[in-house]
């Protein structure tokens, strides 16, 4: 069963709530790692780390590969470049807003700009 894009895209944001599943994307964008090496910086078990790996894989933000017995993770860019393309929609309307907001701060400081005094002669 295939998941469809709007499924894909709320498992992606899902998965990216979380800093621990941050940490580990972050962390795969340098290379592939075993879940050992993935769970060496942090304090918890390895097997809350299989489970932050298990929600990365159904959001198809992460795979695992073979290599003989070990069976490395890699970031998969699909499911990171579907969420991108969302919120790229919506970049328009946020920009539009930092503009009026630049707009207002300036006519703030113009008004609270002290008036220069005339010199008498």
């Amino acid at each position: 069963m295939h998941a469809s894009a709007s499924q894909i895209l709320d498992a992606t944001f899902m998965a990216l709530a979380d800093p621990t599943r941050r940490a580990i994307l972050a962390r795969l964008a340098q290379g592939e790692a075993s879940v050992a090496e993935l769970a060496e910086p942090f304090e918890i078990s390895q097997p809350a780390i299989s489970r932050h790996l298990k929600i990365l894989e159904r959001a198809e933000l992460i795979s695992v590969g073979r290599d003989g017995q070990r069976r490395p993770r890699r970031i998969e860019a699909r499911s990171l470049a579907a969420a991108s393309a969302w919120l790229e929609r919506y970049r328009e309307v946020w920009e539009a807003s930092f503009q009026r907001l630049d707009a207002l701060l300036a006519e703030l400081q113009q008004e609270t700009k002290p008036k220069k005094a005339k010199k008498r002669r």
